[in-house]
């Protein structure tokens, strides 16, 4: 089954005391661009996020968004340094009965100074957070990879259609091939009449001039492969996995093929059958440009 590019996908779990949301959103992009946004507490597991997005997509513009809330706190533990309190008590103290100034000691002022305050915080297990992290990012990616496999299915469903369109376009035009020599036989063989009066007409010439005219305006190769393009672009279908720019080539395959007809068709009818073709050509190469 294919996948399309686009995508959200978010997780939210609580492990050890932590909790972890991460969120997966990807755009259309020609190659595989990911961007990774991690919370300063767990910046050395960018890598490892980047390497379980690139095993789980092949092309897109993919944005992975983390963030971390501590349930209880880190319990970061802060305590007053006395001896550096006293040193400054006795600095202030000698500073207002050396100096004219105002004695006016408060809590706030001593908390501003430098290292009057000793902050520990908690050793952190760097495994056993990144492991938490990598759990947290599977289960957002496997929620990311369901939306984008029913796009796939949809977009899936909306080229074979198509697909089948053209095949029933394709055999319109190759039956009224048929029929443009045909007339164009007739057009000729009254023409000379009307030229010729009662002068016998060279049946010869006429099969010759018709044969000339059907071999500029044949299209049985043209219109097998086209059948065969379409056959291969819904095996590719079939066959599931990052097909997009396969698909994108055989588009432009098959749009090839398709102006080389309308360059052969002079009938006005299969001029329009073949301007359709192109539309549904063109609605299947947007929809290509969603495929992975």
């Amino acid at each position: 089954m294919i996948k399309s590019m686009t995508g959200y996908g978010r997780a939210v779990q609580t492990l050890h005391g932590r909790e972890f949301t991460v969120e997966v959103r990807s755009v259309n992009n020609r190659y595989l661009d990911c961007t990774v946004r991690l919370p300063r507490l767990v910046s050395f597991g960018e890598d490892a996020v980047k390497q379980a997005v690139k095993a789980a997509i092949s092309r897109g513009k993919v944005d992975v968004f983390v963030t971390i809330r501590s349930e209880g706190g880190d319990e970061v533990k802060v305590t007053l340094n006395t001896s550096v309190v006293v040193g400054y008590l006795a600095a202030m103290e000698q500073m207002a009965a050396e100096f004219p100034v105002e004695k006016d000691i408060r809590v706030s002022t001593l908390a501003r100074m430098p290292e009057v305050f000793s902050v520990e915080k908690p050793q952190v297990d760097e495994e056993a957070l990144l492991a938490d992290l990598m759990t947290a990012t599977a289960q957002a990616l496997s929620s990311f990879d369901v939306m984008r496999t029913a796009e796939g299915e949809a977009l899936d469903r909306d080229m074979r259609r198509r697909g089948e369109t053209i095949l029933k376009l394709v055999e319109q035009v190759e039956q009224g091939s048929g029929q443009t020599v045909a007339d164009y036989r007739a057009r000729l063989e009254n023409k000379l009449r009307e030229v010729l009066a009662n002068t016998a007409i060279d049946e010869n010439r006429i099969l010759t001039e018709a044969a000339i005219f059907a071999d500029k305006v044949a299209v049985d190769e043209e219109t097998v492969r086209l059948r065969s393009h379409l056959q291969q672009m819904n095996d590719m279908l079939s066959s599931g996995g990052a097909v997009g720019r396969k698909l994108d080539f055989l588009l432009q395959e098959m749009n090839r093929e398709a102006n080389t007809i309308g360059s052969k068709c002079s009938d006005v009818r299969l001029a329009r059958i073949v301007v359709d073709i192109k539309a549904e050509l063109e609605k299947i190469r947007e929809q290509v440009q969603n495929v992975e």
